[in-house]
């Protein structure tokens, strides 16, 4: 199989351990690949077993088994947390990047979700990766510096018929932004990265009037089509370089300029942005064929 085609140069994060949230697929899954083909060793972090080593052993048969491990964890547990990052420090010494990317939700309008259900997906997107980024805060990088992107979403013209994830990635860019302050002197940088429509596998989950409206979201893009999962991970790879060395508290938009779009600008319909799509694994969703 070939190999992932990065924009980024050879070796680029070689030596370095970085953990990846949700890196059982989706966006996490492609970063956890490019991180690999730029010589990081990567910890995939999520709550299926399954689904991480089936992505461990993607990153062994196109790398090395070297460049991968794994851990089972459920983000919203403080202990199992702590007690996770624990035992990743003490098996690679330093942990020098963290993608908070784990994250999860479904559609409902207001009236209709629980309390449950709000406090379960606050939880997800974050409770759970203020919790990771503490613990590798507190445990490695408040010594040695490193840096954190966390994963939000569009949700800058408010998020009707998901109002507990935009709430929740909303907290997110805030806590963002003030970690990026509390612990800059500790030499930590802290950034976001918020995807917009992205033809990943979570496009998969939904059914009913959500799904029935995937197909036609590229009409409300600009740019004329859905985002990859590669346009994702190239932004969170940037961050976390040395070239973003000077870049801390911001959120970096991969959507097409779709918030930007208003009622009084027609969007026309075109072929003219071509996709980056570097990830050699990568597969069109279903809703999507």
């Amino acid at each position: 199989m070939a190999a992932y085609r990065t924009v980024f140069r050879e070796g680029l994060f070689s030596g370095r351990t970085i953990v990846v949230t949700g890196g059982g697929s989706g966006i996490g899954r492609c970063t956890a690949h490019e991180l690999a083909a730029l010589g990081a060793h990567v910890v995939l972090l999520g709550r299926k077993p399954d689904r991480l080593l089936a992505v461990a052993a993607e990153i062994a048969s196109d790398i090395d088994s070297t460049a991968v491990s794994w851990h089972a964890c459920d983000i919203r547990d403080e202990a199992a947390v702590q007690a996770t990052i624990t035992a990743i420090v003490a098996a690679r010494g330093l942990i020098h990047g963290l993608v908070n990317n784990a994250g999860g939700q479904f559609p409902a309008p207001l009236m209709a979700i629980s309390q449950k259900g709000f406090e379960t997906v606050v939880r997800t997107n974050l409770v759970g990766g203020f919790l990771v980024a503490r613990e590798v805060y507190t445990q490695t990088m408040s010594a040695r510096g490193g840096a954190i992107v966390n994963i939000v979403a569009d949700m800058w013209r408010s998020m009707p018929g998901m109002g507990h994830s935009g709430a929740a990635r909303a907290g997110m860019v805030n806590f963002t932004q003030t970690a990026a302050v509390e612990w800059g002197s500790s030499g930590v940088r802290v950034n976001a990265v918020a995807p917009g429509w992205i033809a990943s596998s979570g496009l998969d989950h939904y059914e009913g009037a959500a799904k029935a409206m995937i197909p036609r979201l590229r009409a409300a893009v600009p740019l004329g089509r859905l985002g990859t999962e590669s346009e994702c991970s190239a932004a969170i790879c940037f961050l976390l370089s040395e070239a973003a060395a000077f870049i801390s508290g911001t959120t970096l938009r991969v959507d097409g300029a779709a918030p930007n779009a208003g009622l009084l600008w027609p969007i026309e319909a075109h072929d003219n942005a071509p996709a980056y799509d570097g990830f050699h694994r990568a597969s069109l969703p279903e809703v999507l064929r």
